[in-house]
Order: structure tokens, then sequence, then C-alpha cells
């Protein structure tokens, strides 16, 4: 069988979203697939030659076997209600936001029933992924269809992923805290900076490389964990209430 040949009968991917993380999927999967990508941003062409990947339209993209959609929370819904149309029967839609309630009911009201949904998070980012994917978490849920079966197994058996599978109310509910306190006091410590370098502690060195692994996320990623997720501000006003106790008992036994 010729190369032409067996690349032909790959599965097809479209990632929506040709992004720092969509590139990271492209990436991971582009030996295993025939990969496209949508994106409105220009100056992709290259970056999209380096991975494999063939930048296409929305509705070829949407129109591919499996669509993942690596868009901001910001304008998921508009992406959604544009696939709609194109997703052909039998396609699965997975999802890689940081927050999974909202989106996950979006997709389950706007995609068409022949379309197969599992909601994902991976549990890591460009950065922490720079060494490679295996060992990493990545947590999916399932919504309509039982091809999440396959993906769990495509996931852990040919990436070396550690899959968590949960509902997207668990997933909120957990990633309030994981997330949303470590996006929150990384935000607080840079913008205390610059922090300290020459004499530090191991435990700071770790705290320093816990905030280098996001704070060159994307905005709107800080902006999704702390407003979108519907868990996010309770634990965040436990937290600050709690410090504000802390301060006060300090504040008060004095030097």
């Amino acid at each position: 069988m010729t190369s032409e040949r067996r690349r032909s009968t790959k599965k097809s991917v479209g990632i929506i979203g040709f992004g720092a993380f969509g590139m990271l999927i492209a990436q991971h999967i582009s030996g295993h697939f025939d990969v496209s990508a949508y994106d409105t941003s220009s100056g992709l062409a290259d970056r999209a030659a380096e991975l494999g990947v063939t930048l296409v339209s929305l509705e070829a993209a949407a129109q591919c076997d499996v669509v993942v959609l690596a868009t901001p929370v910001s304008c998921f819904t508009e992406i959604v209600t544009a696939i709609a149309p194109f997703c052909r029967p039998g396609v699965l839609v997975i999802d890689v936001g940081s927050v999974k309630v909202q989106p996950s009911e979006e997709m389950e009201k706007i995609l068409p029933d022949h379309v197969d949904i599992v909601a994902t998070h991976p549990l890591f980012g460009p950065e922490s992924a720079r060494d490679g994917i295996k060992g990493l978490k990545i947590a999916i849920c399932p919504l309509r269809g039982f091809r999440h079966r396959r993906l769990a197994t495509y996931l852990t058996m040919r990436l070396g992923l550690q899959v968590i599978q949960t509902t997207p109310q668990e997933h909120d509910r957990e990633a309030a805290m994981v997330q949303g306190l470590t996006h929150l006091i990384a935000k607080v410590l840079c913008d205390m900076g610059p922090l300290p370098t020459r004499m530090t502690t191991r435990s700071f060195d770790l705290l320093v490389t816990a905030i280098s692994m996001v704070q060159h996320d994307a905005p709107e990623v800080f902006e999704a964990i702390e407003k979108a997720n519907p868990y996010a501000p309770d634990v965040r006003r436990r937290f600050f209430k709690l410090a504000s106790k802390l301060n006060a008992e300090l504040e008060k036994t004095g030097p």
C-alpha cells in the first residue's frame, strides 16, 4: 500500500482555533490523523506547514470526522452555532476549554442530534507540556454518544495521558479551586513583582515555577477560569475572607 493510500484512509480532524493550544494539539496528533485547522488570524501558514496541518475554511473544518473546538469561551457560542449546519452524521465534536458546565450545555443545545459530543479539559498547557505530554492528565465528560470510550483509549494508549472521566459539574467544582486559586495567586504575585531570584528557598522556587506555567496564558484563559466557572466566585470569596481574617489576626498581635 502506498503512503498516499495510507494517508487517505486516516480519520480527519478539524481544529477550530489554531492558537497556542490548537498548535499543541496538532503537534501530538498530526502523525495519527489528517489534520486541518481554521483560524481567523493571519500569518499561520508557516507554522501550520511545520506541523503538517492544512489551513481550511470553517465549513471544511466542521466536516471532518472529529472536530476539536479550541476557541476562547467568549466566542464559543458563536462558533458552535456556525459549525452546526456543517457537521456530518456521526462526527465527534470535542471542546478543550478550562470550563465545562456552560460549554457543555451549549453544545448539547445547539449541535444536531446526529453529532457525538465529549467535553474535555487537558489539565496542562503549552508551557507545562513543553517537555512532552506523557503522564499528564486530561478530564473527559461524555455528553452524547459512546465514542468517549474510543477517545479515552486513544488518549491513554497512543498519547500516554492519564484520563479522568467526570461530569461538567464535578469538573468545574474541583477546577474552581485547582485552577482558580492557582491563576489567582499567580496573578497577585506577578503584580507584586519583580520577584526575588537570588536569595530564595526551594519552596519559593517551586512557587515561581508554578507561576511560570500560567503567567503567559492568554487573558481569555484567566477570564474563563475566574468568571465562566460557576463555582469560582465562592472559592475566591472564601480564599480572600480567610486571607483577610489571617491578616487581621496578624495586625492585632503586632511584632
